[in-house]
């Protein structure tokens, strides 16, 4: 496993849609244990596979001691609204309101190739949100009411 750079707003790979991931081999299974390992170093609760350059539809979620590996994620369902702040580690420094889905319902494969449904609400359906923008070059400062500087 290894650390990998997180890349920042500007890099124009933050910009571009990422690719359906077709093989669950090895590599695909390095790049999860490495985004993991980014993320607990991070201290994040989400990274996707473009914010470390990488254009494949994979994302990562971290609820309390549970990681969600999101692999060609879609949102199959959602509903209401919820308006609350975000930041992003690929915007260091900042956070924004955004308004998302106050319910969503996702349909993923894990690392081996195995189809799988979350039920997400409030921050959770908040996090897989923020996650499945950055797979089509969104940023949260994108969908932003406001953005301010983080407090420290």
């Amino acid at each position: 496993m290894a650390i990998r750079n997180i890349i920042q707003i500007g890099d124009p790979t933050l910009r571009k849609k990422s690719f359906a991931v077709s093989d669950f081999g090895p590599k695909t299974a390095e790049l999860l244990d490495d985004m993991k390992e980014t993320l607990i170093k991070a201290d994040g609760v989400g990274l996707a596979a473009p914010q470390v350059g990488v254009l494949r539809r994979i994302f990562i979620v971290k609820i309390e001691d549970l990681y969600y590996e999101c692999i060609n994620p879609v949102i199959v369902e959602q509903s209401g609204k919820q308006l609350g702040d975000e930041g992003c580690l690929s915007v260091r420094g900042k956070f924004g309101t955004v308004e998302r889905p106050k319910k969503i319902t996702v349909v993923a494969y894990d690392r081996n190739g195995k189809k799988f449904t979350v039920k997400a609400q409030d921050f959770v359906a908040r996090a897989f949100c923020h996650e499945y923008d950055h797979l089509d070059g969104i940023l949260y400062v994108d969908k932003a009411k406001s953005i301010g500087e983080e407090k420290r």
